[in-house]
């Protein structure tokens, strides 16, 4: 490992650390002004689906946009966490037997085997809900008209039209095998919407002018292809243990994957080129832009 991986790593798991700190006390016991009671149930499955670890690699990459263009760092850090809040709560809920039917996550028990079913779609509906408080909430330092941004942005990408839609298109191609065409715009809406989201807040934040909310837009939609290849590849070539969730369940149920369709290497090389294309992206910044380079070959290179 040289130097430079060594310390990106670093930031990442300080990074990481932070916002697991804001997550905790965002889920904390005390309610908040115009709350009535905060179940406990209810809470404590929430922090199993939210307080388990994890890279943070999406509120990562909404702190650091944000940094490339001076943006305040707080603010990014409350919004990375209320983007984790929707992450974390679409895993609560993939993970249930009526979606992707999976009992462990970060090599923990998921929240429907630690509580219950009901209790695990509630979790995930407050955690939904709690993104766009976090978002709106005046501790949130930012001009009302970018909270609006920000909201409406998360919200595209979360809803129908994003993740959720491609859950939904996902649940499908266990019935019928989409094409090429299919397979990558299920994964662009399942995975990658989020991703692409995380980069672009960064410069919502920052209030940058179009261009720039463009260009790290673009920078999201290729690194966030690169996650979900890398995905479909260990899930090809790595065991449980590793990835802390089980593996091989797409090539079981059927589904296509574009490492399915095209191999292996094919895969490795195309992974390197989104890397290349990702880090031209970002050549206008020159030196500032190294940790979202490192970001976007971490993506590319990850094994788990």
């Amino acid at each position: 490992m040289d130097s430079t991986t060594s310390s990106f790593e670093h930031r990442l798991k300080d990074n990481a650390g932070k916002v697991e700190a804001v997550l905790g006390r965002l889920l904390a016991d005390a309610c908040l002004n115009g709350e009535i009671v905060r179940p406990t149930r209810l809470l404590e499955a929430m922090r199993h689906g939210v307080l388990n670890g994890g890279k943070r690699l999406r509120p990562f990459l909404v702190m650091e946009t944000a940094a490339l263009l001076d943006g305040n760092g707080d603010a990014a850090l409350r919004i990375g966490a209320a983007l984790e809040c929707v992450h974390c709560y679409s895993l609560v809920h993939d993970d249930l037997p009526a979606m992707d039917d999976d009992d462990l996550r970060r090599g923990q028990p998921t929240v429907h085997i630690a509580f219950d079913y009901a209790t695990a779609i509630l979790a995930g509906d407050s955690l939904l809900t709690y993104a766009f408080d976090i978002i709106a909430a005046p501790e949130t330092d930012l001009p009302a008209g970018r909270k609006i941004e920000l909201v409406l942005a998360l919200s595209r990408a979360a809803g129908i039209g994003g993740m959720a839609g491609g859950q939904a298109l996902d649940l499908a191609a266990e019935k019928e095998t989409p094409d090429e065409r299919g397979i990558t715009m299920l994964q662009a809406m399942k995975t990658g919407a989020l991703i692409r989201f995380a980069c672009e807040a960064g410069a919502i934040i920052a209030g940058a002018p179009a261009e720039d909310r463009q260009r790290l837009r673009l920078f999201g939609e290729k690194i966030g292809l690169a996650f979900q290849l890398a995905d479909d590849l260990l899930d090809l070539t790595a065991d449980a243990a590793t990835m802390g969730k089980a593996t091989g369940k797409d090539a079981a149920r059927g589904k296509g994957t574009l490492v399915a369709l095209h191999g292996q290497a094919w895969a490795e090389t195309t992974l390197a080129r989104l890397v290349t294309e990702a880090s031209e992206l970002l050549s206008p910044y020159g030196e500032k832009a190294t940790v979202l380079i490192e970001t976007a070959r971490f993506v590319a290179n990850r094994k788990s």
